[in-house]
């Protein structure tokens, strides 16, 4: 059986580019002294294959085999549209 691959639901940022996404994934965290929730955003960039995502969209990715230099993620589905 295949080992699970890391899932995580973000934002779309930017969609210039071809077949390829910027994703924006915001976790909670935290801090380890302090306490005080912190908002930390990561980017990803996402293989789009149909160039179906637009910017604003909800979305899901999932881990992928190495694409490009910087694209180790791909869209799984689109949960939200923008409005």
């Amino acid at each position: 059986m295949r080992e699970q691959r890391k899932r995580l639901i973000g934002v779309v940022t930017s969609d210039k580019m071809d077949k390829t996404v910027t994703v924006a994934v915001t976790t909670a965290k935290r801090h380890p002294r302090y306490g005080k929730v912190m908002r930390l955003v990561r980017k990803y960039k996402a293989h789009d294959e149909e160039n179906a995502c637009q910017l604003g969209d909800r979305v899901q990715i999932i881990e992928s085999r190495p694409i490009s230099r910087h694209k180790r993620w791909a869209v799984v589905s689109i949960l939200e549209r923008a409005k």
